[in-house]
């Protein structure tokens, strides 16, 4: 297994710059994930990585074998993609064995590998089925072992489960990162769902116009945001004009309205006076009788199952909060006088 270096990595189509000048080290043996919208950059970066894509310019290093200007073949890579491109005339066996079959092998080490291959994707028993003999999700891990039969050294996955329903991306999203963990192998895994990266991946880039934003564990990317697109892009926010007005310790304290309210400060200074934006996720904010904390007022309430989402007119601007839908948990009502706090180490303040 191998970790990977891009390097300044750079392709334009004449003055469109698909990707600018990218820098990433992904390390040996985890799940990355390139995050962002269509458009951003992030299957041509894989695609680069693949061998598919030439680069403008930059360096492309797997381990410490500069591959760049190397052909797809020469790269020692396995990618899966969104359409499976199962072969309907073979059977499962014959699928899975085909890149053996290219590099030669002897009939006695396909079989052991074609039978090994199908024990680890949970294929055992399929291997005279052919492709419309299979679901969504059997197909996916034909592609799959068919790709790691051949041993590569990193796997990529360019949004394998978008083909999926629903039901059944929640049940192969865990499948193939217990997959993944269990193989140790270094994985670059592009998609636009950010719920999938948030459940499958060591550490998430988020791109955004050929740029990668941000870098970080889910954790990181979620609670620590750096730029207001990684903020809104990732999960729900509540994004709220504010002014500051100084800091206090690892706090920043800004203006809200007539109110003054807590937050957790940024790295670099930022000038008293200044316009930002304070970042609370609905979940973070609390609600309970007015008088406690901010004077807000319920817009209305939407019942969602599992939660209830209220929307309030706090200080002349709008924010959502979410409350578990529990016997014990108060609802309040459209109209209502309620109050409002969060949590200051659960909030973030960007410069706007």
């Amino acid at each position: 297994m191998s970790d990977i270096h891009l390097k300044s990595l750079v392709k334009s189509y004449g003055e469109n710059i698909a990707v600018a000048g990218i820098d990433l080290h992904i390390r040996q043996g985890e799940f990355f994930s390139l995050l962002g919208p269509s458009g951003c950059g992030k299957s041509t970066t894989l695609r680069m990585i693949a061998g598919f894509i030439r680069p403008t310019a930059g360096q492309i290093l797997i381990g410490s074998d500069d591959v760049t200007r190397l052909p797809p073949e020469k790269r020692d890579i396995g990618i899966v993609f969104q359409n499976y491109a199962i072969f309907p005339h073979m059977n499962v066996a014959d699928n899975i064995a085909f890149g053996l079959k290219l590099r030669k092998k002897s009939r006695e080490e396909i079989d052991t590998a074609v039978a090994f291959a199908l024990r680890q994707v949970g294929l055992v028993g399929y291997e005279n089925r052919y492709q419309r003999q299979l679901s969504g999700g059997e197909q996916q891990r034909v592609a799959l072992a068919r790709v790691l039969v051949t041993e590569p050294r990193i796997l990529l996955l360019d949004e394998p489960l978008s083909a999926l329903d629903k039901a059944l991306r929640e049940e192969m999203k865990y499948w193939i990162k217990d997959l993944q963990k269990s193989l140790g192998i270094t994985t670059v895994y592009v998609t636009h769902d950010q719920d999938e990266a948030l459940t499958m991946s060591d550490r998430i880039g988020v791109m955004q116009k050929a740029r990668v934003e941000q870098v970080g564990t889910p954790r990181e990317i979620y609670e620590r945001p750096k730029t207001l697109f990684v903020t809104t892009f990732i999960g729900q926010s509540n994004v709220i004009d504010v002014t500051v007005r100084g800091r206090e310790g690892e706090r920043l304290s800004v203006g809200f309205g007539d109110s003054t309210v807590l937050t957790r400060a940024p790295v670099s200074d930022v000038p008293v006076g200044s316009a930002a934006k304070l970042i609370v996720r609905p979940e973070n904010v609390i609600i309970g009788a007015a008088g406690a904390g901010l004077s807000a007022t319920v817009v209305s309430e939407t019942y969602q199952g599992a939660l209830v989402r209220y929307r309030l007119s706090v200080a002349g601007q709008e924010i959502v909060a979410e409350r578990q839908n529990q016997a014990h948990v108060a609802r309040f009502s459209p109209g209502e006088a309620v109050g409002v706090s969060w949590d200051p180490d659960r909030s973030e303040a960007l410069v706007a």
